[in-house]
Formats: C-alpha cells, sequence, structure tokens
C-alpha cells in the first residue's frame, strides 16, 4: 500500500511495506486517491517526493494477481485491466501542479519504471538497484503509453535501445549517462535526501501551480494525446 504525509511544503508520498510494491487495482486505486489530495491541498510552493520502502521501488504489475484469475485468458484481462487502470496515475502525474521528484531507492521495473519516470525528477540509489523494462523478457508487447513516455524522457536512440531492446538492467550510474535519472547517491538515505534538497529548492520559486502543469503537459505533446489531457492557457493576472 502506500502513505501520503505532508512536512512543511513537502508531500511524501511511500509505497509502504518490505514487499515488491506490485501494482494491482487496489494500489492503484490508492495511489490515485493520493494523488487527488496532493492536487487538492497543493500551493505554489508545494513538491511532490515519491519514495518506496525495501529494496523495491515498483517491481511493476501484479503477476501473481493476474494469474490468481484462474485460466490464462482469465489472468490476461486481468493484465490488460492493470494496464488501463494504470494508465489514468500517469494522467494524474502529469496533471499535478507542483513539482514531483521521485526517489528511487531500491529495483524500478516495468510499470514500476513508469511510474518513477512520470515524475519530473528522478534521483536514484547507487549501491543497490536497476531499472528494468521486462517486457521483451517476459514476452509482452509494452503499452502504448509506455513509449510514449520513454520516448518522451529518454532522448537518445541507443539509450530507449538499451531499455527495451535489450532489456537491459540499469544501474544508477549509467541511467545518469543515459538521462533517464537526474543524480545517483551511495544510499538510500542520501537518494532521499537529495530528493529533499532539490524539492526545498524548487518550493523556493512558489510557480503558479496551473502554468506549471501546463508547461509540464506541453514538453510531452505524444503522451498527452494518448492519455486524453488537452491544453488549457493561462495568462498572468496582470501584464
Amino acid at each position: 500500500m502506500c502513505t501520503l504525509e505532508k512536512t512543511g511544503n513537502i508531500f511524501y508520498l511511500t509505497l509502504t511495506g518490505d514487499d515488491e510494491h506490485r501494482l494491482n487495482p487496489t494500489l492503484i486505486a490508492t495511489l490515485r486517491s493520493s494523488l487527488a489530495q496532493v492536487k487538492s491541498q497543493a500551493v505554489n510552493s508545494s513538491v511532490l517526493i515519491t519514495k518506496a520502502d525495501g529494496k523495491f521501488f515498483s517491481n511493476g504489475f501484479d503477476l501473481k494477481y493476474a494469474q490468481a484469475g484462474g485460466s490464462p485468458q482469465a489472468a490476461k484481462d486481468r493484465l490488460l485491466n492493470m494496464v488501463d487502470l494504470f494508465k489514468p496515475v500517469i494522467a494524474d502525474f502529469m496533471s499535478l501542479p507542483i513539482p514531483t521528484i521521485a526517489a528511487v531507492t531500491g529495483h524500478a521495473a516495468a510499470a514500476g519504471l513508469m511510474l518513477a519516470m512520470s515524475h519530473d525528477y528522478i534521483t536514484m540509489r547507487s549501491d543497490k538497484g536497476v531499472l528494468y523494462m521486462s517486457e521483451l523478457d517476459i514476452g509482452m508487447t509494452l503499452p502504448d503509453y509506455f513509449m510514449a513516455l520513454i520516448r518522451s524522457n529518454i532522448g537518445s536512440a541507443g539509450a530507449r535501445r538499451s531499455l527495451v531492446l535489450k532489456a537491459a538492467k540499469i544501474r544508477a550510474e549509467e541511467a545518469v549517462a543515459m538521462g533517464i535519472v537526474d543524480s545517483s547517491h551511495p544510499t538510500m538515505d542520501e537518494t532521499v535526501d537529495a530528493a529533499v534538497r532539490m524539492a526545498e529548492e524548487l518550493g523556493k520559486k512558489r510557480w503558479n501551480g496551473k502554468v506549471y502543469a501546463e508547461i509540464r503537459k506541453s514538453l510531452v505533446p505524444e503522451l498527452c494525446g494518448l492519455l486524453g489531457l488537452k491544453d488549457t492557457v493561462v495568462m498572468p493576472s496582470r501584464l
């Protein structure tokens, strides 16, 4: 599950427990509820940090939940349903009127990596943890909004190939070089601390939240088109 706490101007969304933080309908619904709460309570100095307990940030969709459907077709239907349910989570992040930072303190795989990449910035732990798109290894194509998110966040064609056509397990230093994450840090605590320092600096800017969200969306038009998000023009109250 996850919790939402607020300290000063920073919201902390934490994937709790010592498991793999697999994304199933229950966790997805809880994430959406937490993000709605953040959106309703945010002010111009607010920032969101998402982090996780244990050795996983998130290991993607809950395949055990899918397999519990009882038949191969039921398992496929459950997996496709999770793909559909997770799509609005990405839309929620794209629409948040505040800066967002993922503190990736453990493995982030498949949909779990997409969760991290839906943030504006990523700090990553270098002593443990990898980024990994497992779809090629398990024999599954990537949803269209996954690929749009990858294309939006990773400028290098070679880096994209390594991630999705080699199913490479990418450590923090390499992820920085590939432009997937913004910084790497030796330990879990230092990874979170780096995210907090960044959040404090961003919060001081006190940007207009509606403007921030609209400019973010304008950076990723392909993704926003697939998510059904439309642009809104925001003008200054005084010229």
